[in-house]
């Protein structure tokens, strides 16, 4: 195919389409005039792109088209399926394809927990370190077991708290460095707690406490953190894809993860809110947290490897991202 040729021929009817898709108001004739240059560019983008897949004027006519669409049918409306969809298919694979990644993370943060935490429970530099004998005594004897206060309000102000750590994780994951602060920083205070509460003997009653939240709560920061330094690897590795196009498909599938943990927060801050502090039998609350995290990871791995395996990414759809460059590989 000539592509020059081409597009000499039938620009008049692209710019006609541009034209009447900009207008607020159509006649009945310029309406039926509409569809039909609707329907005549849409076979010639997809002539173009089994013929000559040039990728500009393929974003150009993509785009054409969906300004057309939105004319013809009106802006899209939320309907019950998209919500199914996302919940369903698109959610679960951006969390799947992060698995690895929190695998890593998971990892990491562990070690630094437990180094920062045996640092603490045996070294007086390390107990030092976390404040003078009188703040120290006191937070173990009252203050940490005072602050799991249970109600709705207590669960809300946890489920800020943990969603705006994870927000930052997300929205400033480019950098590489601020995942890595986030990380560091919550990790080191987790495992310097448990160490100051292991020196004074009160070891079990943190992991009584800790446990039926922080078993979710804590993935669901792992999993922020790990979506956050995946997108700045992919703007320092895109692999195949032009820099460009990789970073706004993670990006987008970022966006998915971070609107899923705002879910996982929030079930964790229920935990924390009306569990954890509870006077239920210690091993129940476990057992309540340990249930959540289950239901996450099986939701995960189940519907994400379906979702995955059938081509879903957790990006948007190409009605709504825009048509992208084919690349090999």
């Amino acid at each position: 195919m000539d592509l020059d040729a081409f597009s000499d021929v039938h620009r008049g009817e692209w710019e006609r389409l541009k034209q009447l898709s900009a207008r607020r108001r159509l006649d009945g004739a310029e309406s039926d005039e509409l569809v039909r240059l609707y329907q005549t560019v849409a076979t010639h983008l997809s002539t173009l792109r089994s013929s000559a897949p040039d990728p500009v004027l393929v974003s150009e006519l993509s785009q054409t088209l969906n300004r057309a669409r939105t004319t013809i049918a009106g802006a899209h409306e939320p309907a019950w399926r998209d919500v199914k969809t996302f919940v369903l298919v698109s959610l679960p694979a951006a969390f799947y394809r992060l698995r690895w990644w929190v695998v890593a993370v998971t990892l990491a943060c562990l070690l630094l927990a437990v180094v920062s935490g045996v640092w603490v429970a045996t070294t007086p530099q390390g107990l030092a370190a976390v404040g003078p004998p009188s703040y120290r005594e006191e937070y173990v004897e009252s203050a940490f077991a005072s602050y799991y206060d249970p109600g709705a309000g207590f669960a809300a102000v946890v489920w800020t708290n943990n969603a705006w750590i994870a927000a930052q994780c997300v929205a400033f994951g480019i950098t590489g460095i601020w995942p890595v602060y986030m990380l560091v920083q919550n990790f080191v205070m987790v495992g310097a707690i448990g160490g100051m509460m292991a020196h004074y003997g009160e070891l079990g009653m943190f992991l009584q406490l800790i446990t039926p939240h922080g078993l979710l709560e804590l993935t669901s920061i792992l999993v922020a953190g790990a979506a956050g330094l995946k997108i700045f690897w992919t703007l320092v590795s895109p692999g195949p894809r032009p820099r460009g196009r990789a970073v706004a498909e993670e990006g987008r599938s970022l966006f998915t993860v971070a609107v899923g943990l705002v879910a996982t927060l929030a079930l964790s801050g229920l935990v924390e809110g009306f569990v954890t502090g509870s006077s239920l039998v210690w091993w129940i609350k476990i057992v309540i947290g340990a249930l959540a995290l289950a239901v996450f990871w099986v939701y995960v791995l189940v519907l994400g490897r379906r979702a995955v395996t059938q081509g879903a990414t957790g990006d948007l759809d190409e009605e709504r991202a825009g048509s992208v460059q084919q690349v090999a590989g």
